[in-house]
């Protein structure tokens, strides 16, 4: 149910670090039980007016109201989710969840990135684009390496070596000193490298500050980069 507050207050520059923290909880329980913002802000508008509220599974109750404040109570399956005062200020305000809810999100699609970036991801795995890659493969090719002018005007050697696992095979460019440090049948591990795609053909590209390590008997050999 849409209920009208008018104009509001302004927004954030005026709360109080209190009410900021109070909200930014709100827009991550809203979050958490995949309700929009404003709907959810919406409900806990109506339960102050009118006792109580429902928004999906969550059951909204007023057990107190003053002139400035009320305590909302919030359950689901009878179970207690949060209970808290919030300032009449606030709940005459529109939708102060907005903004929360788009830093949360932002903050959690972060963290899900963080964590993809340090596991070991798969070949299958790999996307153009994709960027700090961990990987395992099998060295199954090393073609003789061929001499390239770099754009700083001197000579590199390179060959584009194929790697692979058990979900699929990629190209993986070797440089001049990686070239000697891996012989074909050798597992390696790869950090922080990137995907792009090169003539039509997708390669794994170690970046700088990156690593290349062959795993030997437990053990590895490394070359930063």
């Amino acid at each position: 149910m849409k209920i009208s507050r008018g104009r509001g207050r302004p927004r954030g520059k005026y709360r109080s670090t209190a009410d900021s923290r109070l909200l930014q909880y709100l827009a991550l329980i809203s979050m958490k039980y995949g309700i929009d913002s404003e709907k959810f802000f919406d409900s806990l508008v109506e339960a102050w007016k009118r006792q109580q509220s429902t928004c999906k599974s969550l059951l909204i109750e007023c057990r107190k109201k003053t002139r400035n404040c009320a305590v909302l109570l919030i359950t689901s399956s009878c179970k207690v989710v949060a209970q808290f005062s919030i300032s009449k200020n606030i709940l005459e305000e529109i939708n102060p969840l907005k903004e929360y809810a788009y830093m949360n999100a932002r903050a959690s699609r972060r963290t899900m990135l963080e964590k993809a970036e340090k596991k070991h991801l798969q070949i299958r795995d790999l996307k153009c684009g994709m960027k700090r890659i961990n990987l395992k493969a099998k060295v199954i090719e090393i073609p003789k390496p061929k001499s390239v002018i770099t754009r700083f005007g001197g000579f590199s050697k390179v060959s584009n070596s194929s790697i692979s696992d058990e979900t699929g095979i990629i190209r993986l460019p070797l440089w001049n000193k990686q070239i000697e440090m891996v012989s074909v049948g050798d597992l390696i591990r790869v950090k922080n490298a990137r995907v792009v795609t090169y003539r039509g053909e997708r390669q794994l590209r170690i970046s700088r500050g990156g690593q290349l390590s062959v795993l030997e008997n437990g053990g590895f050999s490394s070359e930063k980069l």
